[in-house]
């Protein structure tokens, strides 16, 4: 391996390592610009027959606060019945996965499981995009097949590696898909458009103790069945 392709190999490395879901931000601004960069250079990603089914909505100050408003207005109310995004019920090889990580999240933020109000206020901080200066939403054509949202995922996979080569962080979140008839009029999304998720983007508060929470990764020989080596 030369030289650059082993400098070009740990960047790369460094930038899948250090990657992880931030939920508390500096109040500090990020430039349209470099939101536009982030994107221009993520939309490389690779695209079936090269349909690039993406659709981005960048929101900052005013448009973050009337979205959350409109969002945390229902999520208050009740009206809409919980996310499901995992099959009920999820299968127990996955179900342990997601409840170790309930208990790392829960016990950072220093809230008891059993807590169901401040579990919700918590909930409720995805409106917000966690304090995030900059909130996107990611939307595509209802009738793609999944497919195409695998393409979306790749894309979106993209925005993350992008942002953090450039000293930034993010956070996925699939709990505004539920929200998409409150999402849709608001950014001016035509029919046809279903809101897939969110993402928050902006600097990390390092003294966040949520920004602290490790999530541990399977080794390779438990996902990998390697053949013909």
């Amino acid at each position: 391996m030369s030289t650059s392709t082993f400098d070009t190999a740990a960047c790369l490395d460094g930038l899948l390592r250090s990657r992880c879901s931030v939920r508390a931000f500096r109040d500090e601004a990020v430039p349209r610009e470099t939101v536009l960069e982030i994107l221009r250079v993520a939309s490389r990603a690779p695209s079936n027959s090269n349909t690039q089914p993406w659709q981005v909505y960048a929101l900052a100050g005013p448009a973050i606060r009337e979205l959350e408003a409109a969002i945390a207005a229902v999520f208050d109310s009740g009206q809409l019945p919980p996310p499901h995004h995992f099959p009920v019920p999820l299968p127990d090889e996955y179900g342990v996965r997601q409840a170790d990580f309930a208990a790392r999240y829960y016990q950072a933020l220093g809230i008891d499981r059993s807590d169901a109000a401040a579990r919700a206020r918590q909930t409720r901080r995805n409106f917000g995009f966690f304090g995030a200066p900059v909130g996107l939403i990611f939307a595509i054509d209802a009738c793609l097949k999944p497919h195409s949202w695998l393409d979306l995922g790749l894309f979106l996979q993209s925005v993350m590696l992008a942002a953090r080569a450039r000293g930034l962080d993010t956070c996925p979140q699939v709990s505004f898909a539920p929200y998409h008839a409150v999402i849709a009029p608001l950014l001016g999304m035509p029919d046809g458009q279903v809101t897939v998720c969110g993402l928050s983007l902006g600097y990390r508060d390092e003294r966040a103790p949520v920004n602290s929470v490790e999530t541990p990764r399977r080794g390779v020989d438990a996902f990998v069945r390697t053949l013909g080596f």
